[in-house]
């Protein structure tokens, strides 16, 4: 009985997990959708890294530098294009989580590995890896 009522609490945390870190990727995808700074912000944490590479060249920014890109240019949202970012895979362990993300846009064809971690109670983005796939 016991052996039971901890892997009910175990699924429960699981599940809390993911639907928090869900939560995380969906403010994630609207931030960039909309240009919305402050709702990006929020789904990182403030010493997150951003690397990767865009058609064959190496990007590497902290998230200030990445957050004024996303400032100076016009969003996704602006320009008409049809919203098609979508979660591909979520892998938690305890407190930290991975994810493999699609995100479309700009005529570019990301996909993205983020890591996340759980600091104070809260998911966080702390590295995101991106790069372009040709068609």
């Amino acid at each position: 009985m016991a052996i039971h009522r901890k892997t009910k609490k175990t699924m429960n945390t699981y599940r809390d997990n993911a639907k928090a870190v869900a939560a995380v990727l969906s403010t994630y995808f609207d931030g960039i959708f909309f240009g919305d700074l402050a709702r990006l912000r929020s789904a990182f944490h403030p010493q997150a890294l951003v690397a990767g590479d865009i058609n064959g060249q190496p990007y590497f920014k902290t998230l200030d530098q990445y957050l004024e890109g996303v400032k100076l240019r016009k969003s996704p949202h602006e320009l008409n294009e049809t919203f098609g970012m979508k979660v591909l895979a979520i892998e938690i362990i305890n407190s930290i989580a991975f994810a493999k993300v699609h995100v479309p846009m700009f005529e570019f064809n990301y996909y993205d590995l983020l890591s996340l971690n759980k600091i104070d109670g809260k998911w966080v983005i702390v590295n995101k890896l991106l790069t372009h796939v040709n068609v």
